[in-house]
């Protein structure tokens, strides 16, 4: 006995393709939203790259200063001054008539 195929069926099958189609589309479009790389995570990754930026420029400040102390400490030209302070600095020694002021 051959059963005919009911109505909701042949609707069934036909809009099946369709709708797993939609279904997919939804979860990729959901994602490119939500994801971590969607379009909500962008604005994270803005704040990441300004607070980067600032870091950087703390860091290239502060090397710029270091590089600047090292060219006054060399051994052929070195500068007086920084030579004194460094030396009174690691070895604890002052003049008695100078007033030391702690600047930490």
């Amino acid at each position: 006995m051959s059963r005919k195929p009911s109505r909701f069926n042949a609707v069934f099958r036909r809009a099946a393709l369709p709708a797993a189609a939609l279904v997919v589309m939804a979860f990729f479009g959901a994602y490119a939203v939500l994801g971590p790389n969607g379009l909500l995570a962008y604005g994270d990754y803005k704040r990441q790259l300004a607070k980067r930026e600032h870091d950087y420029a703390a860091l290239d400040a502060r090397r710029a200063t270091l590089k600047n102390r090292v060219a006054l400490l060399d051994p052929r030209h070195a500068n007086p001054d920084m030579v004194d302070e460094l030396v009174r600095k690691e070895l604890n020694v002052a003049h008695p008539d100078e007033v030391i002021v702690p600047l930490n």
